[in-house]
């Protein structure tokens, strides 16, 4: 079948095996978070609703693929997904505190089996063949749309704080390879089912990497250098001294008259750092990745 419309158009071949090679990177982002829960063996506070949707969309796909001849491709990688979304969802659950496991359970028996369960019965039953593939390639086409309107609030983030410290360039930028692979690929099957959708995605993936290009230096207040030679310390403290009033100078010049420092020698100024982010640990945890072919 893959060799079929490969010989019909050697791009759709290209534009399918790309997209597969990306979405199979961007499923591996939250690898690294994984590692961490179970090396510490605590979910840290992290959320599973990613994982179960990004699992709830891939099995849409696999059945709407199955619907079309063409979409070998759109198969295969979803495919790989949820099985490495299934691997996640049972590493969470496996380090989850009580409650987070029970809502977790709950939610995946809720949405991926009952509510996946529900839409392959209607739509093989109450739905005719030839408009079957419409029905699923709308409720894919809305759930994507979602998918990819979940990076607003981050974006939102980084222009409160003025930091892109929780959107990973990488995340961002094979998020936009795929959709754009994506994007190509639907075009060329005249497939607007996938096409429209990652429109949406290669439009906020280019908003988050203008983003990240204006934020990606701190703009907070820069931090004070202590002097490290004698000479530096000698200029801090004249300037130090210039800036004060001539009647407060004199007073000083008293108060070293009449008790002189033991060694002979001044000591520097205590100089604070001015910004707080470079004087505590500031370590955060990663932010959860949404993953989406």
């Amino acid at each position: 079948m893959a060799l079929s419309f490969m010989n019909h158009n050697p791009w759709i071949f290209a534009f399918g095996l790309l997209g597969n090679i990306f979405s199979f990177i961007v499923f591996l982002a939250p690898v690294p978070t994984f590692v961490r829960v179970c090396r510490k063996k605590s979910t840290e506070g992290f959320q599973s609703i990613p994982y179960v949707v990004a699992l709830f969309s891939a099995l849409l796909l696999i059945y709407y693929s199955t619907l079309n001849a063409d979409e070998f491709f759109l198969m295969t990688i979803n495919s790989v997904g949820c099985f490495i979304e299934t691997i996640y969802i049972a590493l969470y659950i496996t380090y989850a505190p009580k409650k987070a496991r029970t809502f977790t359970v709950r939610f995946f028996l809720l949405l991926d089996v009952v509510g996946f369960c529900s839409i392959l019965a209607v739509t093989q039953f109450l739905v005719k063949r030839p408009y079957r593939a419409r029905v699923i390639g709308f409720i894919c086409g809305g759930l994507s749309v979602s998918v990819f309107a979940a990076p607003l609030s981050i974006m939102r983030r980084v222009i409160r704080t003025k930091s892109v410290e929780f959107m990973p360039f990488n995340l961002s930028f094979f998020l936009t390879l795929s959709a754009v692979m994506w994007l190509c690929y639907g075009l060329l099957l005249k497939d607007f089912y996938v096409a429209l959708p990652n429109t949406l995605g290669f439009t906020f993936g280019m908003a988050q990497m203008i983003l990240y290009a204006i934020y990606r230096k701190p703009r907070g207040g820069s931090e004070v250098k202590l002097p490290q030679h004698k000479a530096d310390i000698e200029t801090v403290t004249k300037t130090t001294t210039s800036l004060e009033s001539p009647e407060e100078h004199e007073k000083e010049g008293e108060g070293e008259e009449a008790a002189p420092a033991s060694n002979g020698e001044h000591a520097p100024p205590a100089l604070a750092c001015s910004n707080d982010k470079y004087c505590m640990d500031n370590i955060q945890a990663p932010p959860m990745i949404r993953c989406e072919a």
